[in-house]
């Protein structure tokens, strides 16, 4: 296998961000629900995922097309109501990592997935909402963020604040009392970005194979920073893009 789409390459480094000691999961739908429940069969085979919809520790066979698909209630451990999974288990801190999509994001790792200004003359366009990232984003221990890498997505200035990342530099979420570390990587389909510690500013720290710097600047609307040494990530391994491929196959 060696061959593969961008779009693999991205959801295989997101599975990748989920190994180590994060244990519990808090998964959005579209490609973060991808790129966790390739990580549970790959790099992270105990990751306990939990769905806004109430279903603790899921454990679907595919890939579910929402929060409410019955496959997710079906596979859970418990299955609770939304009002508890947000007072007792997001909002007192009981969760490790919030796995968030994004239609914008800006420099600080600001969210918007609300509404995007259309041009003059013409109402905004509508887009899914908020649901309930902006408390995954204030609450978890600490948030990813994965979507694809253009300057329609990486912007200069939101249209919208849905959720917020490090607001306007390193001391906001202390500043809002959010509980969490904010977001600590956002995976593209040409690298990944990671908060400076000083300024909480995004800075490209890895490139995808086949990836350059130049790539990452042009399709980011906003002067983008590198690391002093980008790192080239890893192919994905063909036991990483047979089970990505079996997921999306089922």
């Amino acid at each position: 296998m060696s061959d593969w789409t961008s779009d693999e390459l991205m959801t295989v480094n997101a599975a990748r961000a989920l190994a180590g000691v994060r244990k519990t999961c808090f998964v959005g739908i579209g490609l973060p629900s991808a790129a966790a429940n390739l990580a549970r069969r790959t790099v992270r085979p105990d990751l306990v995922l939990i769905y806004e919809s109430g279903a603790l520790g899921a454990k679907p066979t595919r890939l579910p097309l929402s929060i409410g698909d019955g496959e997710l209630a079906d596979t859970a451990d418990a299955v609770v109501s939304v009002p508890e999974m947000f007072n007792y288990w997001l909002q007192a801190g009981r969760i490790d990592v919030g796995f968030l999509g994004a239609a914008q994001v800006d420099r600080f790792a600001n969210i918007n997935t609300t509404l995007v200004d259309r041009g003059p003359d013409r109402p905004p366009g509508r887009l899914p909402g908020a649901g309930g990232a902006p408390e995954i984003a204030a609450s978890c221990g600490e948030v990813l963020i994965v979507l694809r890498h253009s300057t329609r997505n990486f912007v200069d200035r939101l249209d919208f604040v849905t959720s917020v990342g490090h607001g306007g530099g390193p001391d906001d979420r202390g500043r809002l009392g959010l509980r969490g570390r904010g977001p600590v990587a956002v995976i593209t389909d040409l690298g990944v970005m990671r908060p400076d510690p000083g300024t909480a500013e995004l800075v490209l720290t890895d490139l995808h194979p086949g990836a350059t710097v130049e790539q990452a600047r042009a399709a980011t609307g906003w002067p983008l920073k590198t690391a002093a040494d980008v790192a080239v990530t890893a192919p994905p391994t063909d036991a990483e893009l047979a089970a990505l491929r079996a997921l999306k196959a089922a």
